[in-house]
């Protein structure tokens, strides 16, 4: 088992030059606008998870996706050129949910947005149901009642 650290050496050094690669080598016209946000090695550094985004339609993601997929051979082989380990670890992508989580959580702030406005709207027409100080305030004694 390797550690911890040289897996995370390993991760970065992959996102280099998978990025690299995607940017000067693969001339698949399938391949859209790719990101790598983020690479996940195993602790034996037998495999790779490639985290990927692609900005378009759903039909370009699809697109992408199979190109990456034909293209994970040459890729690897890019990263055992460039990498100075013993095995050359196999190279999985994954399409990131980080658009669809960010949409996501967008449409709730705007509903939460909305949803404090209406509640500010009812609070400002609103009155009180009772005394507008509820609480009982102790009785203050004047001097003449005493006498």
């Amino acid at each position: 088992m390797a550690d911890a650290a040289r897996a995370a050496k390993m991760a970065d050094r992959i996102k280099v030059i998978v990025a690299q690669a995607l940017e000067r080598g693969v001339k698949d016209p399938r391949l859209g606008f790719v990101t790598i946000t983020d690479v996940r090695v195993t602790g034996d550094l037998q495999h790779a998870s490639i985290f990927y985004t692609v900005y378009g339609s759903d039909e370009e993601r699809a697109d992408t996706a199979a190109a990456l997929k034909s293209a994970t051979g040459m890729l690897r082989s890019e990263v055992g050129k460039n990498i100075t380990a013993r095995l050359t670890p196999s190279l999985e992508f994954i399409p990131d949910g980080i658009p669809e989580n960010a949409a996501l959580i967008e449409t709730l702030l705007n509903e939460a947005a909305a949803r404090d406005a209406k509640v500010e709207n009812l609070a400002k027409k609103a009155s009180y149901a009772g005394d507008e100080d509820p609480y009982v305030k102790p009785r203050v004694i004047d001097d003449e009642d005493d006498n």
